[in-house]
């Protein structure tokens, strides 16, 4: 169901966020939608995926997905976050998630998300987004998504970028 005012953007409309952030100083609760940072949850793996509801992870920036790999089947969500615009290790994050190790839950980004970056996130696999910034907002309300169309980096899921159209693949003339 649609709801403007909720925060999280996905499949072209704003959903109310069913998840719940864990807080160290609250315990774990019985069942629900539950989001661990990765330190929390690498500390304690038996323990969170006792959890008796969906089970997420919050990966923060310069955090190596790597302790994820083995556990990536049980974990509902995977939030990357994006700290600044011109921060780009989540964008890393998503497609060793999506492409290494296979991850098919959903993927989100968190943080510092704005409409131009959209786009580039999608193609990294990221399929829900948690908007907080108010002209991304109005622009994704009012229908106007970001669009790109020329890609100089290739993607497994995609048509490979014509040769010669990347700077390093260029040959001289003559």
């Amino acid at each position: 169901m649609s709801a403007p005012d909720a925060p999280i953007w996905k499949d072209g409309a704003f959903r109310a966020d069913d998840w719940t952030r864990y807080a160290a100083d609250g315990g774990i609760p019985p069942g629900g939608h539950l989001i661990v940072p990765l330190a929390e949850f690498i500390a304690d793996i038996d323990r969170f995926l006792a959890h008796d509801g969906p089970l997420a992870v919050e990966v923060a920036a310069g955090e190596s997905v790597q302790p994820l790999e083995p556990h990536v089947g049980r974990l509902a969500m995977i939030a990357v976050a994006f700290p600044k615009f011109h921060d780009g290790r989540g964008y890393s994050a998503a497609r060793i998630l999506r492409e290494r190790y296979s991850f098919g839950g959903e993927l989100r980004a968190v943080g510092d998300v704005l409409a131009d970056q959209i786009p580039l996130m999608r193609r990294c696999g990221i399929g829900s987004f948690e908007v907080r910034n108010a002209p991304t907002r109005a622009a994704l309300q009012a229908g106007r998504l970001a669009e790109m169309h020329h890609f100089y980096q290739p993607i497994p899921d995609a048509p490979e970028v014509p040769a010669g159209t990347r700077p390093w693949l260029r040959q001289p003339a003559g």
